[in-house]
């Protein structure tokens, strides 16, 4: 059967601007390549794959009304990733997210999220007055949460009832936003994705492996922690131990949005009812197909 409840995808839905270089780059290189403007944003890429996975992911976000903000829309819709509930402001220009990528990985990045964060707490309205949930009967299924979020927001949403009975599934959009995540380490019902240096900066501590830091997150309150480090093995810490998977290899070439991808992929496996261990080699492999993917 299929499943068509919606999942509520909570974040950045932005226009991705990408420039990619063939080759390694430094600080200061100033290199030919290739630019592109493409739709992206954690929340928008976790919703894609949802919904090439077959899922009915519909996004919770602040998207502007100007000349940009209908192309967003327009590309979402033909993305099947529904936008029939997010904000719509004519004072906020749609927001948006540049980097620079090379054969070494994401050389740079700015995220232009303001948007995003001048509309706060209204973009969750459908969680309260009944579109999606209500007081009476909270959301129950699935919620992508992403960190691109301001700190006051997800520190409301930590305490907010209209989450409580959620399947959280949170990512931090960035090592420089993981810190935001702080209040909600603790909840019972949320799921963190992380990369080793996000999970470091959460735990205050370095780790070498990701399995030490999924087990010292958990040890320290979390319910469930996912932790990639690239090419590196990956690890899954929860009510079910501890798991471990190596990543295929492949060459990189489309670093941004690998994360969120390993997300929806993840998340997409768990819903259709496969195990964790299943899961978690599921998410490395959508995740490797993604980096070895057409950058163009």
């Amino acid at each position: 059967m299929t499943d068509t409840r919606p999942i509520p995808c909570i974040g950045s839905v932005l226009w991705d601007i990408i420039g990619r270089h063939v080759h390694p780059m430094r600080r200061g290189d100033d290199r030919p390549g290739r630019i592109v403007r493409i739709p992206g944003g954690v929340a928008f890429n976790v919703a894609r794959e949802l919904a090439r996975l077959g899922r009915h992911p519909t996004a919770l976000t602040c998207i502007g009304t100007d000349p940009e903000g209908a192309e967003l829309v327009a590309a979402c819709a033909a993305a099947g990733v529904d936008t029939s509930l997010a904000l719509r402001r004519a004072d906020l220009p749609t927001d948006r997210y540049m980097a620079i990528e090379a054969a070494n990985g994401l050389v740079a990045a700015i995220a232009d999220a303001h948007a995003l964060e001048a509309a706060g707490a209204k973009i969750l309205a459908p969680l309260s007055d009944g579109r999606l949930g209500s007081a009476a009967a909270p959301f129950a299924g699935p919620v992508v949460l992403d960190g691109n979020l301001s700190a006051a927001l997800l520190a409301e949403i930590a305490d907010s009832p209209f989450l409580a009975a959620a399947d959280l599934r949170i990512v931090p959009a960035s090592p420089g936003k993981a810190e935001r995540l702080a209040p909600l380490l603790a909840l019972p019902n949320a799921t963190f994705y992380l990369n080793l240096e996000e999970a470091s900066i959460l735990a205050d501590m370095g780790f070498i492996h990701t399995a030490d830091a999924a087990r010292h997150l958990c040890a320290a309150g979390s319910a469930r922690v996912l932790v990639t480090d690239g090419a590196r093995p990956a690890a899954d810490a929860g009510a079910h131990g501890v798991l471990t998977a190596q990543p295929p290899m492949v060459e990189p070439r489309c670093i941004t949005g690998a994360g969120d991808t390993f997300m929806a992929a993840h998340l997409a496996a768990e819903t259709a009812g496969h195990s964790p261990a299943f899961a978690l080699e599921a998410a490395l492999q959508a995740a490797a197909t993604h980096v070895a993917g057409d950058p163009s």
